[in-house]
């Protein structure tokens, strides 16, 4: 029974006295002020307040339907002076049984003897009609899946066409959580990725207008699938079992029935849609709204402790009771964190930067909005169009702002206060909020390399096979704070305890000379006695969270390779010659003697002026060592001749020069950053035999393919597939067509439920695949991860085995599914390969190009 519920108990004064009673209250109800609920009731339940003739039929599923009506109170009118007060009850109406004739509604009627509680009488109600003209449950149920916005407008058009007025929602409330749902169903309908730029950019005009202050930063986080910025660490800790609970409590359906269907649809959201969709109310609930939708689940965030649950059960039920249509759906993904509608980080940036330039929050905007050129169409891609430009200033400005500075929340505040003209200088890089990281781009060769630099200045830095790790401090009052941050930006404060000392020992061992910083730096696991490097595996180790310093069993080496900000002073801009000289300059080596603070060193390296063949001879210890390879990085800002494209490849002419930077760019895989890694110059030496058992679809131009495709071996003895890997990579599209065709509804080979026994820890493609045949596949290596089951047990006893950077080779026709590769095989190559280096699986199985997201020129070329 729905916990809004409560039955108080009566005394029962004969089979006829409740019947004759429950017959007057539907009378009155029906003519009354509306209830306030109409609910579906387990039927069991209903039964238990009903005669034992009815009671019987209810418990044998004869009835059709049962309601139950629900009020607070209730008060009869005078009648020979006496007042009479009926207190909160629940009557149960039988649609069957109810009245079966007039006539016996009319003994019913006469043979009430008795009222509630022993009162001597019911008095009549007041109403025009008559209690014989009166049929019980006359009152209308509203259908709870009505849209409240008083039109949907079509959010994917071409911005620069698309009407603000008038807007779908009335304006003297906040924005409805139907609008955002609204815009999802919009972003769901379609992988086109302008269609879903434009939506989102559309969706932000029309929040920016009418409620900008309230339900703006609350979109931006539901729409990227998050309710705070990623270093906070805001996580909703909420379980599938607390949301069946919920929806089983809401719409009343049995456990096995809420089982049957997610076995059917597969996705949470698809379930609770269909859980609610037949449930009906009296009057409408308050609709949810977008900024307290937010708010919501910011509190269930918060709730912490043993009651925890129910709490958190408790607020999901009750955004399910507001929730209308789509809003069930996109409300049960979000408490799932899997929104599924192809709206990335970059993309709703972009959006971001240009709902602020086409409707800035002065009010002041580009004119020609709405007005349609050429042919009708807007000419969105027209170089030379003024209102592109400032598309495209505020879309770059607002990128660069937020890889600096990822908070939502100040940005958008400082964009409303003060426009994009102050943008850049109001939100700033600051300690204590991690920027994106620069990335370097892959190499195949020292010959490559060499190549593409030319003469310019370079050094080449070991590339150590450990954790990332930003290193934020600032002394005030002469207290230190400390965070550390990952490369994906999460909170690392707490697993690195004796790197917050070693932060604190640097700032108050400098003299003064040292007040706050921001390092970018390698965490390797060392030998105490010995410095030597250890593997990755042993990093791994370390709890993640909650770590006493004084249990710290792994000692770590920090390796600083650069400095971002000293001081108070902003150091991206500065080349990257002039940031290590400062680096080594601020921070010396610390060996400390107190065996709780980590260590800290500089990046081992040589110079490109030292010659090639000292060069040569760095990489061969790199290779030789349990490093990954060697980072190349560009001393001085320069140029670089951009070769020319004939033919599909680079001709030996001479292309133009472009500029070549050596600042720091976050988020940015520059060509100024190169990578050689063991794995790329090596690769795996023998390859996998994998069987395809799950696929996404893809986006951009692989919108209309499977990619990325889940891959797994088989284990003979547990009888099922597991899976190892994703694989995007060294398909061709005519692969792919056929791999469409081979891998479709129609065809019978894909399901939303497995064909067969697989074991993926969790993971659910998309869909599934019927397993019929068998791939080669190559890697850079293997490693240990989290998530993976593949050989679990065999080199780890808490982890799995996962390919990482996986390659198609071919098809292997030759051999049947029971000759894929084993969990024994996949086991023997890791331990040919262990203590080579090779990085590590972070527990999502994701082929690496998969972090990069297509551009609008994908689908405009």
């Amino acid at each position: 029974m729905s916990p809004c519920l409560r039955l108080i108990e009566m005394d029962p004064v004969g089979e006829a006295n409740l019947r004759s009673t429950i017959l007057m209250m539907s009378s009155c109800f029906c003519k009354s002020p509306p209830l306030p609920l109409l609910i579906t009731m387990p039927k069991r339940a209903a039964a238990s307040t009903l005669g034992p003739k009815i009671s019987k039929r209810v418990k044998n599923n004869d009835q059709k339907t049962i309601r139950s009506f629900f009020t607070s109170s209730l008060t009869t009118p005078k009648q020979e002076g006496t007042k009479f007060e009926l207190k909160t009850v629940i009557i149960d109406l039988c649609s069957e049984d109810e009245c079966e004739s007039e006539k016996e509604h009319s003994t019913l009627l006469a043979a009430a003897g008795g009222g509630l509680n022993g009162t001597s009488a019911i008095p009549k109600p007041t109403h025009e009609a008559t209690l014989q003209e009166t049929r019980p449950n006359q009152a209308k149920p509203i259908d709870s899946n009505i849209n409240l916005l008083h039109f949907t407008p079509d959010l994917s058009v071409d911005p620069l066409v698309f009407s603000l007025s008038p807007c779908p929602w009335d304006t003297n409330s906040s924005a409805p959580y139907a609008f955002l749902s609204h815009a999802l169903v919009t972003l769901s309908s379609t992988r086109s990725r302008i269609s879903i730029t434009n939506a989102l950019v559309n969706t932000l005009r029309l929040l920016i207008r009418y409620d900008a202050r309230r339900s703006l930063l609350p979109a931006l986080y539901l729409l990227s699938n998050s309710i705070a910025p990623s270093y906070e660490g805001v996580e909703l800790n909420i379980g599938p079992s607390t949301v069946n609970k919920a929806i089983q409590s809401v719409s009343g359906i049995s456990s096995g029935t809420l089982r049957a269907m997610s076995n059917k649809l597969g996705d949470p959201g698809d379930v609770a849609f269909a859980a609610k969709s037949s449930l009906r109310t009296l009057i409408p609930v308050p609709p949810l709204r977008l900024a307290s939708v937010h708010a919501s689940l910011l509190k269930i965030s918060s709730l912490k402790g043993q009651a925890s649950a129910k709490q958190k059960q408790s607020i999901v039920e009750q955004l399910l009771v507001a929730a209308r249509g789509e809003e069930v759906r996109y409300l049960v993904r979000m408490l799932s964190l899997n929104l599924r509608v192809g709206a990335m980080r970059t993309t709703i940036l972009t959006a971001l930067g240009r709902a602020l330039a086409l409707t800035p929050p002065s009010g002041e905007e580009p004119s020609g909005l709405g007005e349609s050129k050429g042919k009708g169409k807007a000419k969105l891609k027209d170089k030379d169009d003024e209102i592109w430009r400032k598309m495209m200033d505020a879309e770059s400005l607002v990128k660069q702002v937020y890889v600096r500075h990822p908070h939502f929340g100040h940005i958008v505040d400082a964009a409303l206060d003060s426009g994009l003209g102050r943008l850049s200088d109001n939100v700033q890089l600051s300690v204590g909020i991690p920027l994106h990281p620069t990335l370097g781009s892959p190499t195949r060769s020292l010959d490559e390399i060499y190549e593409r630099l030319g003469d310019l200045a370079f050094t080449a830095e070991f590339k150590y096979d450990g954790q990332r790790v930003q290193i934020h401090a600032s002394r005030e009052n002469e207290k230190v704070a400390v965070r550390l941050f990952s490369r994906h930006l999460e909170d690392m404060t707490q697993k690195y305890p004796d790197i917050v000392h070693m932060a604190e020992t640097l700032i108050s061992q400098s003299e003064g000379l040292l007040d706050s910083f921001i390092l970018d730096a390698e965490v390797v696991a060392v030998d105490p006695h010995t410095d030597a490097i250890r593997t990755f595996q042993e990093l791994s180790n370390r709890p993640r969270k909650g770590v006493d310093i004084k249990d710290v069993k792994v000692v770590v080496c920090i390796y600083a390779f650069d400095l971002m900000y000293l001081n108070g002073e902003v150091l991206l801009d500065k080349p990257f010659r002039e940031r290590r000289r400062l680096l080594r300059e601020r921070f010396p080596p610390l060996v400390p003697k107190d065996p709780f603070c980590s260590r800290l060193a500089h990046a081992e390296s040589v110079e490109s002026q030292d010659g090639r063949e000292v060069v040569e001879e760095f990489w061969e210890r790199a290779v030789a060592s349990q490093c990954e390879g060697l980072m190349i990085k560009l001393l001085d800002n320069g140029e670089v001749v951009e070769p020319t494209e004939e033919s599909g490849g680079p001709s030996k002419a001479k292309g133009r020069k472009k500029p070549l930077p050596a600042t720091y760019e976050p988020d940015k895989r520059t060509s100024a950053w190169l990578k050689l890694k063991k794995d790329y110059v090596e690769g795996l030496g023998d390859s996998l035999d994998l069987v395809p058992i799950g696929g996404w679809h893809g986006i951009g131009r692989k919108a209309g393919w499977w990619s990325p495709i889940l891959l797994g071996l088989w284990d003979a003895k547990a009888g099922e597939f597991v899976g190892v890997c994703k694989c995007m990579s060294g398909f061709s599209d005519t692969f792919y067509k056929a791999l469409n065709e081979r891998y479709s509804e129609d065809a019978g080979t894909c399901s939303r439920i497995p064909y067969a026994d697989v074991n993926t820890n969790g993971l659910i493609p998309r869909v599934w695949f019927k397993p019929s045949e068998v791939w080669e596949i190559k890697g850079a290596d293997i490693t240990l991860s989290p998530t993976s089951q593949a050989s679990k047990g065999l080199v780890a006893q808490d982890r799995g085995l996962s390919l990482r950077f996986p390659r198609f080779i071919r098809v292997r026709e030759d051999k049947a599914l029971n000759d894929a590769s084993t969990p024994e095989f996949l086991a023997g190559l890791w331990r040919k390969q262990e203590g080579r280096g090779g990085g590590a699986d972070e527990g999502d199985l994701v082929d690496a190009s998969s972090e990069e997201e297509p551009s609008e020129e994908d689908e405009l070329e």
